[in-house]
């Protein structure tokens, strides 16, 4: 008896009330619901959207993909970038090789490695930002 007594006010309680707002707020449904889910290149911002826009290009403003081989001769040297005069630079000589030879490149003419007489050189490197 009380159970329906209280359903019976809750009902009429009901009845009396403004129907609730909506949750959303009418207008246009979000642009992302009918595309899907936005891709790394719609999504990005700052830094990493110039990287990627400079990737696009076929930029490689940080020197993230692998360096272009050379033969590393006189006339062909291996080319470091360097936002300074000089860098060190480490030498695997040979392909097994466990240790890696150390030396200081100069700004100006090509250097040998003192171990197996690859050539580098130093070019300038100016950073995009």
């Amino acid at each position: 008896m009380v159970s329906r007594l209280l359903r019976a006010c809750g009902a009429l309680r009901a009845l009396r009330r403004p129907p609730a707002a909506p949750l959303r707020p009418p207008g246009p449904a979000r642009a992302l619901a009918a595309a899907g889910i936005p891709s790394d290149e719609e999504q990005a911002t700052g830094l990493e959207r110039k990287v990627l826009q400079a990737m696009e290009k076929g930029q490689d403003p940080y020197n993230i993909l692998q360096p272009k081989r050379y033969a590393g001769t006189k006339e062909d040297p291996n080319l470091v970038p360097s936002i300074s005069s000089k860098r060190i630079v480490g030498c695997i000589c040979e392909e097994d090789n466990s240790c890696v030879i150390w030396f200081w490149l100069h700004k100006g003419e090509p250097q040998r490695c003192p171990s197996c007489g690859a050539h580098y050189k130093l070019v300038p490197h100016h950073l995009p930002h």
